[in-house]
């Protein structure tokens, strides 16, 4: 019974802190104040609210709100790799000689969750001169396009980071939610090396 009560309190907190964002987006983008106008706006929240709790997507996945605390700490590191990503690109692309080395790379994922992995996949993908190219499992495909970043991946910082705002404290335990190994491997989607 305890553990319904918890589902339902997470519940709550999704479809709060979606009806708050909702609601700021609507404010910032109108900017009005008529009390008709902020009627209307609260109205078509409320209506989006009952169509994602319809749809069953308001989750630990669609709005992880339990990442809100960590995310204060990763995305100003994540920016600052950017920066200096965007530098060591622009770098060897100045320089014009063989520091760009386009090369392919498998690199391990040591997150528990889906949304862990794509949260570690999608910021490789936003530091310039890293792609993610396919998530199996825990093997990320990486097109690495410089010495410099494929050394910045090969430490294992941006994972650390990303499985620390995981299992950050508060929020369900990520150990409580769907990876991606716990679903079965659909056999009848062939990759295009297969056909």
């Amino acid at each position: 019974m305890r553990v319904i009560g918890l589902i339902g309190v997470w519940y709550m907190l999704h479809t709060f802190s979606l009806a708050v964002l909702l609601s700021g987006v609507w404010w910032l983008l109108s900017g009005y104040t008529l009390v008709l106008i902020i009627g209307l706006g609260i109205g078509s929240v409320i209506l989006v609210l009952y169509i994602c709790h319809r749809m069953d997507a308001i989750d630990h996945e669609t709005h992880p709100v339990h990442l809100a605390a960590g995310c204060i700490t990763y995305y100003p590191w994540l920016l600052w790799e950017i920066v200096l990503a965007n530098w060591d690109v622009a770098k060897a692309i100045l320089k014009n000689d063989d520091t760009v080395r386009p090369r392919l790379m498998h690199v391990k994922a040591s997150q528990v969750s889906e949304v862990g992995r794509v949260t570690y996949a999608n910021s490789i993908t936003l530091t310039p001169g890293t792609v993610t190219l396919d998530i199996e499992g825990a093997d990320l495909l990486i097109h690495s396009l410089t010495q410099g970043s494929k050394e910045g991946l090969e430490t294992g910082e941006m994972d650390r980071r990303v499985t620390a705002l995981e299992l950050g404290k508060g929020g369900p335990s990520a150990f409580s939610q769907p990876a991606l190994h716990d679903h079965p491997e659909d056999t009848s989607v062939k990759r295009d090396s297969e056909t």
